[in-house]
């Protein structure tokens, strides 16, 4: 299936890029002057921008970039054959996190002396969770530190990628998750930084992974096998991508995926993964194949340079295998 021309007779944006569109978080900004105690760049992240405001937004903006989504499903318009539209919704659920930063563990969780004056200690935490987490899904670097299959020993703090404060990697069945919005209301109940960093406190390694999954489509539209496809979107959660060391620096590149809105700052994916997609609606053309194949890579390059992994994409990429 060809793109659709415009009045103009240009083609109209594809189906694939105008869902990574819609699914680009856009937090708002705020602004902190250069100078304050509130804000702590490293160098070895990003340089000091020449002017006196440094521009961030808080993980909890982040978030409420999601409110609607879970709640109500993001919609993306498909174009089908025909000259036919519909517009498929859906549900967004974390599939993983990875949080750097440049603020010591001591001072970025809960104290043991806070944990210990709610009762709660390591073992009960878990078992608090025990509901809606797998054994594997989250840890922070005390628990990582002796789990070689995660990260090695290095990675937990460097110069670069910063102090390891909080990972999660879902493991459970979609059918077992609950949508992003009340499980990051959840983890933070017992990590706080999950809404209190500002993204300036985040190594550019800070990153997360977002399952996609499909739940109605409006007019519905019987048959179509690829409206059942989900999708796994890779974003960075810095303010920086610069000397992350991930070698991924120009993958942010991607000037039709990024969404402009005044006072915000998009996050479009630097990589993706696909499930159940076939025929011709998501990869019409050769460059929606290639920008696919491309993400795709991104995101395995990254997850194996920071020693990650992820089972969604795992699972995902399975059955869309990369090419030779």
């Amino acid at each position: 299936m060809m793109p659709r021309p415009t009045i103009d007779g240009t083609a109209k944006t594809s189906n694939l890029i105008r869902f990574l569109q819609c699914v680009t978080p856009i937090p708002s900004c705020r602004f902190l002057a250069q100078d304050t105690s509130a804000i702590d760049l490293n160098n070895h992240w990003q340089p000091l921008p020449n002017k006196a405001m440094v521009e961030y937004f808080t993980l909890a903006d982040l978030w409420a970039c999601y409110d609607e989504f879970s709640a109500y499903g993001a919609g993306t318009e498909v174009s089908l054959e025909y000259d036919d539209n519909t517009t498929q919704y859906y549900i967004p659920y974390l599939s993983a996190i990875q949080l750097y930063t440049n603020k010591s563990i001591s001072t970025s969780r809960k104290s043991p002396s806070e944990f210990e004056n709610n009762s709660w200690d390591e073992d009960s935490r878990s078992e608090k969770l025990s509901g809606s987490l797998s054994g594997d899904s989250v840890k922070t670097c005390d628990s990582i530190s002796n789990d070689n299959s995660n990260c090695d020993e290095s990675s937990l703090k460097s110069p670069k990628l910063g102090s390891l404060y909080f990972h999660y990697i879902e493991m459970c069945s979609p059918y077992s998750r609950v949508p992003l919005r009340e499980k990051i209301s959840e983890l933070a109940k017992l990590y706080p930084g999950l809404m209190t960093f500002k993204n300036v406190d985040l190594s550019p390694a800070s990153w997360m992974a977002v399952a996609w999954y499909p739940i109605y489509h409006i007019p519905s539209r019987r048959g179509e096998k690829d409206l059942d496809a989900s999708f796994l979107t890779f974003h960075t959660l810095s303010s920086s991508f610069k000397d992350c060391g991930t070698g991924n620096e120009n993958n942010m590149k991607s000037p039709e995926l990024v969404k402009t809105i005044p006072g915000g700052v998009p996050l479009p994916p630097f990589g993706l993964a696909t499930y159940k997609v076939q025929g011709d609606i998501w990869l019409a053309h050769k460059s929606d194949y290639e920008k696919a194949i491309y993400l795709q890579r991104a995101a395995d390059s990254w997850l194996k340079q920071l020693n990650v992994y992820h089972h969604d994409f795992n699972f995902f990429t399975s059955r869309f295998p990369i090419p030779n």
